[in-house]
C-alpha cells in the first residue's frame, strides 16, 4: 500500500473515532420529527434538553403536539419541566427490552428523582408488559393507574438514547397541584439563609445588590452563592476594605443574567456573562466538568458548585465552595516561578557510541501500544438487548460512550502505527 493510501486511510479513521464520540443531541433529532415540535420547544425551554444530552444512557418518552398542546397550556412552565422530567428514563429501554421485563413489570428511575423534589416514588415511573402486545406507563406511587401506554417507536442509537412515542402524560400524584413559585415570589435571601449562606445573604442586602438579583428573575437568573464556611477561608480579602462600588461588583459577580440549570452549566464551553460584565471578557466565569463535578473558574482561583438551592424556570441558585474573586479586581491568579538555571560546570567529551543499524531507527510504535480492546460484547451492555435493531434504529453514535483516555490511547496509537509506515514505506 502506497503512502499516499495510507495517510488515507489514517484521515478516514481518525474521522470514525470523532464520529463515535459525539454524544446525542436530543433536540437535532427530534427536529426531524414534526408531530414532536412542541415536546422539543419546551425541551429548550426548560433546559432539559442540556441535561438529557450530558446522559449516556437514557429513554425519552414523547408527546405528540396535540398531548403536549393540552399539557402545556393549563400548566406553568416549572411544572411542565417537571412533568416532562418524568418522561426522562435514566435506563435504555427499545421495544424489544420493554416485552422482556423481567416478572412483565419494572420500576425506573427518571430524571425528576434527581431533582431532589421526589420524595419516596415520585420521581419513578411504572412500566408493564400487557397482554396483547400493549405496555402501559404510570406513575410508581402505589394505586396510580397505567394511563399512558406505548404508542411506536421513533430513534433508538443503541444502547446511548431511545425515544419512545407515548399515548399521553405520566402524571404523578401532586405534582400539578405542587405548589409552583412565580419568579417574581421567590425569596432569595430566605432561601440563602436555609442553605447556609447567611453571610452572602446579609451582604446582598446591605450593598443594595439584592433588588438588582430581583429586577433580573423574571427574564433569568442564576446566583452561585458561597457558604458562610467560604468567607472564613484563608486568603479571602478583607470585604470591609474595598469601596462600595467594588463591593458591588462582587456581589454581582456571582449572579448570571440567565437561567442556567445543572445540565446547562455542564454543557456551556463559552464565557458566562455576569451581573457585572460590562464589556467582552469583563468580569466573566469558565466552567469546567469532571464527570458530575463543576468548578467555577475567575481567573485568580477555582471554585466548585457545590449543591442546587433553587431549580425553577427562570431561576437557578446554587451554593459554591469559595468566594468568587473577579480578576478584574484582585488580580490574575501568580504563575508559578521560574526555576533558577543550574550553575553550569565543565563536562567530560562524551564518548562516542556507535551509530545503531538502519532497523534501529525507527522502532514501530506497534510494540509499545497497548492491546486492541476485545472486539466481543462489552461489559456494560445490557443483558437483555435486543436481537435486532428496531426500524428507527441507527448505530453510528454506539461508541459515544468511549472515555477520553481511551480515546487518546486510540488516537495515538493509529497516528503512530500509519505514520511510521508511512515514513518506512
Amino acid at each position: 500500500m502506497g503512502a499516499f493510501h495510507r495517510l488515507n486511510l489514517l484521515h478516514f479513521t481518525l474521522s470514525l473515532v470523532v464520529i463515535a464520540v459525539n454524544g446525542h443531541n436530543i433536540t437535532a433529532i427530534l427536529e426531524g420529527f414534526p408531530d414532536y415540535s412542541v415536546y422539543n420547544s419546551f425541551l429548550t425551554q426548560t433546559k432539559l434538553a442540556d441535561e438529557i444530552n450530558t446522559r449516556e444512557t437514557i429513554t425519552c418518552l414523547v408527546l405528540n403536539n396535540g398531548a403536549m398542546s393540552a399539557l402545556t397550556s393549563k400548566h406553568p412552565l416549572s411544572v411542565v419541566k417537571n412533568i416532562l422530567s418524568l418522561h426522562v428514563l435514566l435506563d435504555y429501554y427499545d421495544p424489544q427490552k420493554l416485552h422482556k421485563i423481567s416478572d412483565g413489570t419494572t420500576l425506573t428511575t427518571t430524571l425528576y428523582q434527581t431533582t431532589g423534589n421526589a420524595p419516596g416514588n415520585l420521581g419513578f415511573v411504572n412500566i408493564t408488559d400487557l397482554q396483547g402486545g400493549k405496555v402501559g406507563f404510570g406513575s410508581a406511587i402505589p394505586g396510580s393507574k397505567l394511563d399512558s401506554s406505548y404508542t411506536k417507536s421513533v430513534k433508538q442509537i443503541p444502547y446511548n438514547i431511545s425515544i419512545l412515542e407515548i399515548s399521553a402524560p405520566i402524571i404523578a400524584p401532586g405534582i400539578l397541584t405542587a405548589p409552583a413559585p412565580s419568579s417574581s415570589g421567590v425569596n432569595i435571601t430566605g432561601l440563602l439563609e436555609k442553605a447556609g449562606c447567611k453571610t452572602f445573604a446579609s451582604l446582598l442586602t446591605s450593598s443594595g445588590v439584592l433588588k438588582t438579583y430581583e429586577s433580573a428573575l423574571d427574564k433569568g437568573l442564576t446566583v452561585f452563592a458561597p457558604s458562610d464556611e467560604a468567607f472564613k477561608a484563608e486568603g479571602v480579602p478583607d470585604l470591609s476594605k474595598l469601596t462600595n462600588a467594588e463591593q458591588v461588583s462582587l456581589l454581582e459577580y456571582h449572579a448570571s443574567p440567565d437561567y442556567k440549570p445543572k445540565g446547562t452549566l455542564k454543557t456551556t464551553k463559552d464565557p458566562i456573562s455576569t451581573l457585572a460584565t460590562n464589556g467582552a471578557g469583563k468580569y466573566d466565569l469558565t466552567v469546567t466538568t469532571a464527570g458530575d463535578s463543576m468548578t467555577l473558574h475567575t481567573g485568580v482561583g477555582p471554585s466548585r458548585v457545590a449543591e442546587a438551592v433553587f431549580d425553577s424556570p427562570p431561576v437557578a441558585i446554587f451554593t459554591v465552595d469559595n468566594v468568587l474573586l473577579p480578576s478584574e479586581l484582585f488580580g490574575k491568579s501568580p504563575s508559578p516561578a521560574p526555576a533558577p538555571e543550574p550553575v553550569s560546570s565543565p563536562s567530560p567529551t562524551p564518548s562516542l557510541s556507535p551509530s545503531p543499524s538502519p532497523m534501529s531507527e525507527a522502532p514501530s510504535p506497534l510494540a509499545a501500544s497497548p492491546p486492541a480492546p476485545p472486539s466481543g460484547t462489552p461489559v456494560g451492555s445490557p443483558a437483555d438487548s435486543p436481537a435486532g435493531s428496531s426500524e428507527n434504529s441507527t448505530s453510528d453514535n454506539a461508541a459515544g460512550h468511549v472515555s477520553a483516555p481511551l480515546l487518546g490511547t486510540i488516537i495515538f496509537t493509529v497516528f503512530a502505527a500509519v505514520v511510521s509506515s508511512v515514513i518506512l514505506s
